[in-house]
C-alpha cells in the first residue's frame, strides 16, 4: 500500500498541474499554458515508473516506447518554456521543433528496435534479463545507451541555456511591471535551481538503473518525495510567473538610445511633462496592475520611448519610478491614518500585495515594514 501511494504521489502532482496551467481562464498566459504540456508529459514518465515498479510488465511494455519519448521530451520542453518567458511570444513548430528533434529520432530508432525485437526478448531487456548474443537485443541496448548520453546532454544545455535567458532578459520584467513582485526574477532563478536538483536526482535514479529500486523501498520513498516536491514547486512557482519580457525585444541599448534621439527636445520634454502630470496629479501608480504599456498609451506614444525617457531623466527602471512614488504614498498614509492595517496600505498605496509593499520598502530603503513605518512617525514627532 506505501509504495503504491508513493510511486502514485508525482503521478497526481503532475496530473494536478497539468490540468491547472491548462484551464487558466482568464489568467491564460502562454508560457503558463506551455508549462502544462510540459507536465503532462511528466505524467506521462512518473505514471510509466508507476506501471514498471508495480510489476505491471505487459501494460509498461506497451507504453515503454512512449515513455522513452516523453522522458527525452521533459527538458526540452522546459527550456522552450523559459524562452516563452524571456524571449519568444508564441510556440511555434517550424521555429523550436529543432529542441525536440533529436528526441524525437531517438523514438523512431527506438520504437524500430522494439518492433524487430520479439515480445518475450523485448520483455527479459526491460526487466533485466538482457540475452547479449542476439543482435537485435544489442541494437536495442545501442540505443538505449544513446537516450541516457542525449537525456544526460539535454539536462546541461537546459541549465545552461535557462540562466542564460535569465541573464540577458531577466531586467526586462522591471522595465515592464510596476509591481515589485512581478519584475522580479527570484522565482524564475528558483524555478532553474528547482530544475538542477530534478535533473540531478533524474540522472542519478538512471546510473543506478530503476532495478536498483524494485526492492528498496527507502530509496523508492526518496525519489519519491524528492520528485513530488520539486515538480510541485515548479508547477506553483510557474503560476505564478509572469514573462520576464512581454514586449519580447531584443536587448540592444545602442538602439534603445538610438530611438530616444529620434525624439526632438521639445517633444522629449514635452513627454516628461505628461509623465509628471499622470503620476502626480492623476496618481496612476494607485493602479496596482499599471504596466508601461498602460503609461505608453496615456502619453500617446509608444513603450520604447516611455522607458527610454525614464531611464535617462528619472535613473530609474519602470518598476522603481513607480514604486517609489507608491513609498511617498505611503508615507503620508502612516502619518495621517496610522490606524490603517498593513493589507489597507498596500491597497490604497497601489501595491499589488503586501508581500510587494513589503519587498519595496526593503529594496529602496533597507528597512522592513515595522522599522519603515517607525522612521515615517518618528519624523512627524520630530
Amino acid at each position: 500500500m506505501l509504495k503504491t501511494i508513493l510511486l502514485l504521489s508525482p503521478v497526481y502532482v503532475t496530473l494536478f498541474w497539468c490540468i491547472v496551467l491548462n484551464t487558466q481562464g482568464d489568467n491564460y498566459s502562454v508560457p503558463k499554458s506551455f508549462l502544462g504540456k510540459f507536465m503532462f508529459f511528466c505524467f506521462i514518465v512518473y505514471f510509466s515508473h508507476f506501471l514498471y515498479f508495480s510489476n505491471l510488465e505487459n501494460a509498461y511494455c506497451c507504453i515503454d516506447p512512449i515513455y522513452q519519448f516523453a522522458s527525452l521530451l521533459v527538458y526540452p520542453l522546459y527550456y522552450i518554456y523559459f524562452r516563452l518567458l524571456t524571449v519568444d511570444s508564441k510556440f511555434s513548430f517550424k521555429k523550436h521543433f529543432v529542441y525536440l528533434l533529436p528526441s524525437t529520432i531517438l523514438f523512431i530508432l527506438y520504437s524500430i528496435a522494439v518492433f524487430f525485437t520479439p515480445q518475450e526478448e523485448y520483455k527479459a531487456f526491460l526487466f533485466g534479463e538482457i540475452q547479449h548474443t542476439l543482435n537485435h537485443l544489442s541494437y536495442l541496448e545501442i540505443i538505449s545507451f544513446l537516450i541516457r548520453i542525449v537525456f544526460l546532454i539535454q539536462v546541461i544545455l537546459t541549465v545552461i541555456g535557462n540562466f542564460r535567458l535569465i541573464k540577458k532578459y531577466g531586467h526586462k520584467a522591471a522595465q515592464y511591471y510596476s509591481d515589485i513582485e512581478d519584475s522580479s526574477i527570484s522565482k524564475v532563478r528558483l524555478l532553474n535551481y528547482t530544475l538542477i536538483i530534478t535533473a540531478l536526482s533524474s540522472f542519478i535514479l538512471g546510473m543506478l538503473g530503476r532495478g536498483f529500486f524494485i526492492s528498496e523501498i527507502t530509496y523508492l520513498s526518496a525519489a519519491s518525495v524528492i520528485f513530488s516536491s520539486m515538480l510541485y514547486i515548479i508547477g506553483w512557482l510557474g503560476n505564478k510567473q509572469k514573462s520576464l519580457n512581454p514586449a519580447y525585444e531584443t536587448d540592444n541599448v545602442t538602439e534603445t538610445q538610438q530611438k530616444l534621439e529620434e525624439l526632438s527636445l521639445n517633444r522629449q520634454n514635452e513627454l516628461i511633462n505628461k509623465i509628471d502630470y499622470l503620476f502626480n496629479d492623476r496618481k496612476i501608480y494607485l493602479n496596482s496592475s499599471l504596466t508601461i504599456l498602460d503609461v505608453a498609451r496615456l502619453t500617446g506614444t509608444n513603450r520604447t520611448y516611455v522607458s527610454s525617457l525614464i531611464n535617462h531623466h528619472f535613473h530609474q527602471n519602470f518598476s522603481a519610478f513607480v514604486n517609489n512614488y507608491r513609498l511617498k504614498e505611503l508615507e503620508e498614509k502612516i502619518l495621517f491614518n496610522p490606524e490603517y492595517s498593513n493589507s489597507v496600505l498596500a491597497e490604497t498605496c497601489g501595491f499589488g500585495s503586501v508581500d510587494s509593499m513589503k519587498r519595496a520598502i526593503a529594496t529602496r530603503h533597507k528597512l522592513t515594514l515595522q522599522e519603515f513605518k517607525s522612521q515615517v512617525l518618528l519624523k512627524k514627532v520630530v
